[in-house]
């Protein structure tokens, strides 16, 4: 059987140029409130927002930068509350966002091309002399797909012919401006500049981004805008058009200050360059990308990192909450709600300002926190998790998630324990270098974490749906979700001391791991909760 060749889709030349406009094209896949799934473009979005119930993008970060794109438009329009006060008031008041749509649909339609000759929409025209002669598949565009922008050495992965569709291109898009990672660009910068390849982190790199969540799309935006402290400005559309003045790419890059909130949400963190091709079927592609370095900014802690969640490093330094490789995410909630309890300005302290009102059970907030795990240039996956909020129960929900975590830790801290001293009896002439691989042989933390996280949210579910008129009502969940721990734990160090082969000695490595967790989780060190008493704070 001979193969037949594979035909690359036909590029869109000059003399045949297509526009592709998201404001009105299908871009955005959406869910309904009904589950059912559809597409919307930009405008459709906003003037629907409060019949949708979420986005659902190609990655949580995805969901995220579509978010950031979207508050843009929003303050750009002037779309947005004026004072703390009137933002409570949209909240209450479910305002519309309809004017957002109509201002949007009202923009010039070169604006918002995707595909435009000199200002294509949310890209830099001034690659591409070399995107002809650098440019690369696709994959290199998709954060999760393009690994380091130097894998297998020849970048034979960025060679891929496998062409996006525009819709998913434009997104892909507004992910690289916010969350790209640093490293090299895969271009020569012989003729804009060397600083070109200089891929600089973007805004959300390195960093937690928590979106407060509604009921609806129109909620969370309105949940997550806020009162400009300056003049409305114009989206950042294009590297070459508006009124910022863009970097140049001799020299090392200067920061700047944002201008505005539409100017903040929208900016443009990579020089990004998409070539339009025609699929089999007539639809619009892209089939071959370049990406170079962006823009910098300066961004002040009160006015850019509204919602940022301050922690201090080992060295006592205080930075934005983190991704972290070794930690999850959850064990980090109470960080969240310590923000919510304890903030005085920005997007916590109006959270705390609004009003409880029971309806139905389940938390009415939700606070979705979202990072982008790397191994330095090499991103490594999505972290993500949704914390329930309802107000009024910032303090109730701190004191949960605390000692929710606190619990777990010290649960794996004695299985930790109890492998390494089954390790020891079972193993008593093992060499210093086969050490670590018996006792990870034994160690049951490796399945209890992530066997807890569920416990650890239905442990916050409970406490919402208790709710504030509760006097205490975090005691009793936290007893039990102690106690369902405990369970947990021990079966599963059990399964792992099980797979010691039968005999004298592996049974009393077995007996004696069992004795020092059960010891432990009874001792006068071990959390309250787990010894089935109420933990006075």
């Amino acid at each position: 059987m001979h193969e037949v060749p594979h035909s690359p889709p036909e590029p869109v030349h000059p003399d045949n140029r297509v526009t592709w406009d998201p404001r009105r094209k299908p871009c955005i896949p959406t869910v309904t409130i009904d589950g059912a799934t559809a597409h919307h473009s930009l405008c459709a979005l906003l003037a629907h927002a409060d019949e949708l119930a979420a986005l659902d993008c190609a990655s949580p970060g995805e969901n995220v930068a579509v978010i950031e794109h979207l508050l843009a438009i929003c303050f750009a329009s002037g779309t947005c509350p004026s004072s703390d006060e009137e933002w409570r008031d949209w909240i209450v008041g479910k305002r519309d966002l309809a004017p957002a749509a109509a201002w949007l649909a009202d923009q010039p339609d070169d604006s918002w091309d995707l595909f435009h000759p000199t200002a294509p929409l949310v890209q830099n025209s001034e690659l591409a002399a070399d995107l002809r002669e650098s440019g690369t598949g696709t994959a290199q565009l998709v954060i999760e797909h393009a690994g380091d922008y130097n894998q297998h050495f020849d970048h034979h992965h960025l060679e891929l012919d496998n062409p996006l569709p525009a819709a998913d291109a434009f997104r892909a898009t507004l992910t690289q401006h916010v969350y790209g990672l640093y490293g090299r660009a895969r271009m020569s910068g012989k003729r804009l500049g060397a600083k070109v390849t200089n891929l600089a982190a973007g805004r959300l790199t390195g960093r937690i981004r928590v979106v407060a969540l509604g009921q609806t799309l129109g909620e969370t935006l309105r949940l997550n805008l806020y009162p400009p402290d300056g003049p409305v400005d114009s989206l950042n559309t294009s590297w070459t058009t508006g009124t910022v003045e863009r970097r140049k790419f001799e020299e090392r890059a200067k920061p700047r200050v944002p201008r505005s909130p539409a100017d903040l949400h929208s900016a443009l963190g990579r020089s990004v360059l998409l070539r339009p091709a025609r699929g089999p079927h007539g639809q619009i592609t892209v089939d071959q990308v370049l990406i170079g370095a962006g823009e910098i900014l300066e961004l002040d802690v009160e006015r850019h990192l509204q919602d940022a969640v301050f922690s201090k490093t080992t060295n006592g330094v205080r930075k934005p909450l983190w991704p972290s490789p070794s930690r999850a995410l959850w064990q980090q909630a109470h960080a969240l709600y310590s923000a919510v309890r304890d903030d005085r300005t920005g997007m916590y302290a109006r959270l705390r300002s609004l009003r409880y009102e029971r309806k139905g059970t389940g938390a009415p907030y939700q606070l979705w926190a979202v990072g982008l795990v790397a191994n330095k240039t090499l991103p490594v996956a999505w972290t993500h998790g949704a914390y329930p909020y309802a107000p009024g129960m910032a303090a109730h929900l701190y004191r949960a998630s605390r000692r929710g975590s606190d619990i777990a830790e010290y649960i794996a801290s004695s299985l930790k324990n109890a492998a390494i001293v089954a390790a020891e009896t079972a193993f008593p002439a093992m060499r210093a270098a086969d050490e670590t691989g018996q006792v990870a042989r034994l160690d049951a933390r490796w399945s209890f974490w992530p066997a807890a996280e569920d416990p650890f949210h239905e442990l916050l579910d409970e406490v919402i749906d208790r709710g504030p008129e509760d006097d205490d009502p975090v005691s009793e969940p936290l007893i039990e979700y102690a106690k369902g721990l405990r369970t947990t734990a021990r079966t599963q160090m059990l399964q792992r001391l099980d797979a010691l082969p039968p005999s004298d000695r592996n049974h009393r490595a077995q007996a004696r791991a069992v004795r020092l967790f059960e010891d432990a989780m009874s001792g006068d060190r071990a959390p309250a909760e787990l010894r089935g008493e109420i933990a006075l704070d």
